[in-house]
């Protein structure tokens, strides 16, 4: 019994090891670009070996990319488009999901096979259409136009399609029993009932948009419009590249992402909806 016990003790023990070495490994680049931001001009960022802990911590290099550019517009930018692309993708793919779900239509599998499908469409092939629709629907240089190409995805719809099926059928008869509408079984009970799928995908998005370079870049002239990633690029061509500052800038983008990973990461659990229901 004994040697069973510790031999349990010694695979729990290498398991944890394992599993820290992994996420020492994948938190390395974020602890490396918070190590660079806060290290003094004195100090040499590309020695060898490289030494992660600044040798003299200062908080200047935040203070004076903060000053240097606007970036308190560029972080109220990000998290308008951010905020707005979450709202709206939500709406659309649960109004989309709902029905492919729940609804019996003809044509209903394969419209969700051909909405799935898109999902192996790269961007770059649909961008330039995307661009011409943006350009004639009067939306260039506008937030509008940053949220165009998110205000759905297919991968959004498929997630909350196989959440909104795992949903018991008891409970939309009992709703439709107490004469809800369509509508407000919906609203009332289909969204509750997935909402870990819900912040699932709500952050998803939001750090797709958030992080987004390659749409804004394209859509976006105005420099007042500007959102971070487009701010930390513009960092770079004003500092000649010191990498303490950029580190700095980049450190300032990603914060907000995750403080709200931190916050709603509590969310995201397979919640048992149908423990209620009695067979």
């Amino acid at each position: 019994m004994n040697w069973k016990m510790q031999n349990s003790r010694w695979r729990i023990l290498v398991m944890y090891g394992l599993l820290g070495a992994i996420a020492l490994l994948t938190l390395f680049p974020l602890l490396w670009l918070i190590s660079t931001a806060l290290k003094s001009p004195t100090e040499n960022i590309f020695q060898s070996p490289p030494q992660l802990l600044p040798l003299q911590p200062t908080v200047d290099n935040f203070f004076k990319v903060w000053n240097a550019l606007p970036f308190a517009q560029y972080l109220y930018n990000s998290t308008l488009v951010a905020v707005l692309t979450v709202g709206l993708n939500l709406l659309f793919c649960a109004l989309a999901a709902y029905p492919l779900a729940r609804l019996s239509f003809p044509g209903r599998d394969w419209i969700f096979i051909a909405i799935v499908s898109t999902i192996m469409i790269p961007f770059q092939i649909v961008m330039i259409p995307l661009y011409i629709l943006t350009v004639q629907l009067g939306l260039r240089n506008t937030y509008l136009g940053m949220i165009f190409p998110s205000l759905a995805s297919a991968f959004g719809i498929f997630l909350l399609r196989q959440a909104f099926m795992s949903v018991p059928k008891e409970i939309e008869e009992a709703a439709r029993m107490d004469g809800s509408s369509e509508l407000g079984l919906w609203w009332h009970i289909m969204l509750p009932a997935i909402k870990p799928a819900l912040v699932t995908l709500a952050i998803f998005v939001f750090i797709g948009a958030w992080s987004d370079f390659l749409w804004p870049l394209i859509v976006i002239q105005d420099e007042n419009l500007y959102t971070l990633p487009l701010g930390v690029a513009k960092l770079a061509g004003t500092f000649s590249l010191d990498w303490r500052l950029v580190a700095a800038g980049s450190v300032i983008a990603i914060a907000p992402v995750l403080i709200l990973f931190l916050i709603l990461q509590r969310y995201i659990v397979e919640t048992d909806i149908g423990s209620g229901v009695k067979g």
